[in-house]
C-alpha cells in the first residue's frame, strides 16, 4: 500500500508540476469564459458564436498535451487525465469491434416487429411518489442515508466530501417515469463507490476513486445490469404498481419491462438507451481525436458530427443545439473525458459477469429485493482499494482477464434478442 501511495502521489505531483502556472491561469480563464459562451450558443443554436472560444480551447489542450508529454498521440496525454494508462492504440480497436456489433444489433432491432408501448412512461406520475420510490430503491441498494442525501438538481450528480458525507441528486418529470428512477440508481452507484472508499486513507490518493471509467462502471452496474434487468422488475414492479395503480395496474410486467428497455436512436446523448448510448460516445471520441491530432478543423465540427450521426445512428440533427453543441464538456476543456463512459459500460459488464460467478444466487437475490449481496461484493472487490491498483490491474484482479467488450456485447445481445425477438446469430467472441 505504501508503494502505491508513493506512486500515485508522485503521479499527481509530477503532472501538476509539468504545467506552468501562467498556462494553468490562461486555461482556467478560458474555461470559465467558454462555458458562458457555450450556454448562449446552445440556447440560440449558433455554433459560430462559440467557434472562437472552442478554437482557443483546442489550441490550449494541444499545448497541455505538449507540456505533459506523450507517446504516439497528443490525445493520450489528455486521456490519461481521466483514465490513467489508457491509450488511443488500446481504445481504437476496442471501439471498432464495439461499433460494428452495436450498429449490426441496432439494424436488427429496427427491423423487428416488436413495438414497445412508450405511452406507458409518459402518463402523469406524481413527482413526490416517484421520489419516494427512488428513495426505497437506493435504501435497498445499501446507499446509507445516515451518510448521504437524495436531492433534486437540474442535472443529476454525486458530490462527496468524505466517505461519511456523500450526496446524490436526481431530476424528476411528471411525464417521464424512467428519468428520475434511472438517474437516481445511476447516481446511487456513484454514491456507493464514494461511501465505500477507505475512510482511513482520506486525504491521500488511496482514499480516492481510481478513474472515471471505474467510477462510471459502478453507476452503470446498478443502472443497467441491475436496474434494467428482469429479476429487478420482478420484485419492484408490483411495488411501483401499488404507488401508481391508475397508471400501471392494467399494464403487464412484460410490457413495462420492454418499455423501459426500448432501443431508439435519438439526438441527445444523455437521453440515449443502453445500446445506442455507446455510439454517441464513439462519435465524440473519433471527432476529438481528429481535432486534437489536427485532421479536422474546429470550424468543420458540425458537418463531421452530423455525418457520423447518420452513419452510426441513421439520424441527422436538425440543429447544432441538438448536435455538436449539446454537451458542456468541450467548453471547459474536457477532451479525453467521453471515452470513460463507454469504458464504464464495458467494466460494468465484466464486473457483473464475475459477480454472477462468485454469487450463484445473485439474480435470485435481486428478484427477491435482496440487493445487499451485490453491494457488499463491489465494496469488497472494487471500492475499498481506492487507487491502490490501476484500472487495468483492478479489472485483471477481479475478473481474471484484461478489458474486453465481449461480456457487454453478450449481455446486450442476449437481452435484446429476447425482447425484440431477433433472429439468433452466432455467439459473439
Amino acid at each position: 500500500a505504501s508503494r502505491a501511495l508513493l506512486r500515485e502521489t508522485w503521479r499527481d505531483y509530477s503532472r501538476a508540476k509539468k504545467l506552468p502556472s501562467a498556462f494553468v491561469n490562461e486555461l482556467e480563464r478560458e474555461c470559465s469564459l467558454a462555458q458562458q459562451v457555450w450556454a448562449t450558443a446552445r440556447k440560440t443554436n449558433d455554433f459560430q458564436f462559440f467557434l472562437p472560444n472552442l478554437e482557443r480551447m483546442v489550441a490550449l489542450k494541444r499545448r497541455e498535451a505538449e507540456y505533459l508529454g506523450y507517446t504516439d498521440s497528443p490525445y493520450n496525454a489528455l486521456l490519461d487525465t481521466y483514465e490513467p494508462g489508457s491509450t488511443v492504440a488500446q481504445l481504437r480497436p476496442l471501439f471498432q469491434t464495439l461499433r460494428t456489433e452495436l450498429v449490426r444489433l441496432l439494424d436488427l432491432i429496427r427491423q423487428s416487429p416488436v413495438q414497445p408501448q412508450i405511452s406507458i412512461m409518459t402518463q402523469s406520475y406524481d413527482t413526490t411518489k416517484q421520489m419516494e420510490f427512488c428513495r426505497l430503491v437506493l435504501k435497498d441498494m445499501g446507499y446509507d442515508f445516515q451518510r448521504g442525501r437524495l436531492d433534486l438538481s437540474a442535472h443529476p450528480f454525486t458530490t462527496s466530501f468524505h466517505p461519511t458525507d456523500v450526496r446524490v441528486t436526481t431530476r424528476v418529470f411528471e411525464r417521464d417515469l424512467p428519468s428520475c428512477l434511472f438517474s437516481s440508481i445511476h447516481e446511487g452507484g456513484h454514491g456507493l463507490y464514494e461511501q465505500g472508499l477507505p475512510a482511513a486513507q482520506y486525504g491521500t490518493p488511496l482514499g480516492e476513486a481510481i478513474s472515471l471509467g471505474i467510477h462510471e462502471s459502478q453507476s452503470r452496474l446498478w443502472e443497467n445490469s441491475v436496474g434494467r434487468s428482469r429479476p429487478f422488475w420482478h420484485y419492484y414492479y408490483p411495488k411501483l404498481q401499488n404507488l401508481f395503480p391508475d397508471q400501471l395496474s392494467s399494464v403487464r410486467e412484460e410490457d413495462f419491462y420492454l418499455a423501459i428497455n426500448r432501443v431508439s436512436p435519438s439526438f441527445i446523448r444523455v437521453e440515449a438507451d443502453e445500446l445506442t448510448y455507446n455510439l454517441h460516445i464513439m462519435l465524440r471520441f473519433e471527432i476529438e481525436l481528429d481535432v486534437i491530432e489536427g485532421r479536422l478543423a474546429v470550424e468543420d465540427l458540425p458537418e463531421a458530427w452530423n455525418a457520423k450521426m447518420k452513419d452510426y445512428l441513421g439520424i441527422v440533427p436538425t440543429s447544432d443545439a441538438d448536435g455538436v453543441l449539446q454537451d458542456v464538456h468541450w467548453s471547459f476543456g474536457a477532451f479525453g473525458y467521453f471515452p470513460t463512459y463507454t469504458l464504464g459500460n464495458l467494466y460494468a459488464a465484466m464486473f457483473y459477469r464475475q459477480a454472477r460467478t462468485e454469487l450463484p444466487d445473485l439474480e435470485a437475490n435481486i428478484a427477491g429485493g435482496q440487493l445487499l449481496p451485490l453491494k457488499n461484493w463491489v465494496n469488497e472487490r472494487v471500492h475499498r482499494w481506492g487507487r491502490q491498483y490501476t484500472s487495468a490491474e483492478l479489472i485483471q484482479r477481479v475478473t481474471g482477464t484484461a478489458l474486453t467488450p465481449a461480456p457487454f456485447l453478450e449481455q446486450l445481445t442476449e437481452k435484446f434478442s429476447n425482447l425484440y425477438q431477433l433472429p439468433t446469430s452466432p455467439s459473439l467472441t
